[in-house]
């Protein structure tokens, strides 16, 4: 986050039911901005869809820049776990690439609005945009060198490895889970998987 974001942040709610309110604020800006974008969304429409007064929410929340810094931080969150889960079981790296391809695309197709969150963040936040992809991309370098360290796959650049994979997963996932409601993902995501594992070389084959 930023250092101006971060020094604004208001605490924690106390209560369980400050929290569930602050919540459903966040609920309510995700599918105000995630459908209208962020210069559209206005902190009166977010209360609105949320049904809370605007004196609640800066109880909160100091402005719309602040709730979508935690937006693109709940992104993250969620994701990471996702995709840890999806992965949790898988007997090789390469499986591990398979299973979080496709895990990704659903997740993207299942929630469209936050994914947009974090495209809108690049123009209202660098800091915040950049750190959600170099959090996703620490998790991902990490993994690619255990894998590497046991012979799962061949030696290389992790940290290259990781932002190109994950840009394979950021386009596919626009094109093919963001656009696209229809297509069926598993194909989609065995289609990138054997781009990645076997490259375009054809003597692979």
């Amino acid at each position: 986050m930023s250092d101006a974001g971060a020094s604004q942040r208001l605490p924690a709610p106390k209560t369980k039911r400050g929290e569930r309110t602050r919540q459903k604020i966040l609920d309510a800006a995700q599918r105000e901005i995630g459908r209208k974008g962020f210069a559209e969304a206005s902190i009166s429409t977010i209360t609105a869809e949320a049904a809370v007064g605007q004196g609640t929410f800066y109880l909160y929340f100091r402005s719309k820049e602040d709730v979508l810094r935690e937006l693109v931080l709940r992104m993250g969150r969620r994701l990471r776990r996702h995709l840890t889960l999806a992965v949790a079981d898988a007997p090789t790296r390469l499986e591990a690439e398979r299973r979080g391809l496709r895990a990704f695309l659903e997740f993207v197709r299942a929630n469209p609005d936050l994914y947009r969150v974090v495209a809108e963040s690049q123009f209202i936040d660098q800091a915040i945009f950049r750190r959600y992809y170099e959090d996703l991309a620490q998790s991902y370098r990490t993994a690619l060198l255990a894998a590497e360290t046991r012979g799962e796959i061949r030696k290389g650049d992790a940290e290259v490895r990781a932002w190109a994979l994950m840009g394979i997963s950021d386009m596919v996932g626009r094109r093919f889970a963001l656009w696209d409601s229809k297509t069926p993902l598993k194909r989609v995501a065995d289609a990138a998987y054997e781009l990645i594992a076997d490259g375009l070389d054809p003597r692979q084959r």
